[in-house]
């Protein structure tokens, strides 16, 4: 299955007439060939794929890599890249200029000094942007995990408890139902500190009556998951009442518009445009979500300035919010995966303004 996602490299190979793309990208890595370690490198030709490791992993990588041929390396691994190059004709060699440092880019080039080597930007890392079967099911599970976890920690968000006990409570909880570790640095944000769109949790104590933002996410299988809820400790007062409906509405409607064809933008401005004419456009500053993966954060990415389309497979977030300065804010987040009519929610908290 692994092997048949290099499809996807095909028009790589024809448009820059290469005979080689080396990735160094664990996240590629893992995605290409299934090697889950912390160092290597793979360097894929048409018909033929080479997984390169030092002695720390080759047992592991004769358990987890799928379609490439393992070669242990000594302590320079280019030697390996060169002495490969040579023997198959390797001339024309793509590599992720977004993850090379110019340090290896020079060692590369100097190893290499019989093989052209040829930049490939930001849009190698799209080869992920869609995921496959196997990959929704990783992501509809984890998403499962993690909504369940907060679930289980609501009893415990009252006011006197202080916002980095909530995120270590929740932490916890994941790791009892299996995460391999938490998504990120959780949000934790209550009464004014609400206002910031990355307020990590804090040492300050909930207020009675504060609105509390929590955008948190779990780890498992290498596969992420993203979600964010607002909630009251106690009766919360109109405006805050205000903000979570119009912020919600604004979530769902963005929700009901994704498909297959429609811009980033353009669900962007599903939205911001509603968000706008309930007055406090002035107020919600990011794109509305981003793609989810191997990576927390990965293309594509929802904003005014992105033109690209939706497409069956994408698996977005979709997290509108109103942050007022002085005030608070609300953030409500849902990750969906993009079917051929719509989309599928992956992640199940409840949306409403729950107050505990």
């Amino acid at each position: 299955m692994l092997k048949n996602r290099r499809s996807c490299l095909n028009p790589f190979f024809e448009e820059f007439a290469l005979k080689a793309i080396l990735f160094t990208d664990l996240r590629n890595i893992r995605f290409l060939c299934g090697f889950t370690g912390t160092e290597g490198a793979l360097l894929i030709a048409p018909g033929h794929a080479w997984f390169l490791c030092d002695s720390r992993y080759t047992v592991q990588a004769a358990e987890e890599v799928q379609g490439s041929e393992i070669r242990e390396c000594g302590a320079v691994r280019i030697e390996t890249i060169a002495a490969l190059a040579e023997e198959y004709a390797l001339d024309r060699i793509g590599f992720e200029a977004v993850h090379t440092t110019v340090s290896s880019f020079r060692s590369l080039s100097e190893k290499l000094n019989s093989s052209e080597l040829i930049e490939l930007g930001a849009k190698l890392d799209e080869i992920r942007i869609r995921k496959d079967n196997a990959e929704i099911i990783l992501l509809s599970d984890v998403a499962t995990l993690s909504s369940q976890s907060l679930a289980a920690i609501l009893p415990g968000i009252k006011p006197g408890v202080r916002e980095e006990e909530i995120a270590l409570a929740l932490e916890i909880e994941m790791r009892h139902r299996g995460a391999d570790g938490r998504a990120f640095d959780f949000i934790v944000a209550s009464g004014e500190r609400g206002a910031m769109p990355h307020g990590v949790a804090s040492n300050k104590i909930i207020q009675p009556g504060d609105l509390v933002t929590i955008d948190f996410g779990a780890v498992k299988d290498g596969y992420h998951s993203d979600e964010t809820v607002t909630v009251a400790c106690g009766k919360p007062g109109l405006q805050a009442q205000e903000i979570h409906s119009i912020v919600r509405s604004a979530h769902d409607l963005a929700i009901r518009a994704v498909r297959p064809g429609i811009s980033c933008k353009d669900l962007d401005e599903v939205a911001r445009g509603y968000i706008r004419e309930k007055g406090y456009g002035d107020f919600f500053g990011h794109g509305l979500g981003h793609g989810v993966g191997l990576e927390i954060h990965e293309m594509p990415t929802l904003s005014p300035r992105s033109a690209t389309l939706l497409d069956e497979g994408m698996v977005i977030t979709i997290e509108p919010g109103i942050y007022i300065p002085g005030f608070g804010g609300v953030r409500i987040e849902d990750t969906v995966v993009v079917t051929g009519d719509g989309c599928t929610v992956l992640t199940s908290a409840d949306k409403q303004l729950l107050v505990l």
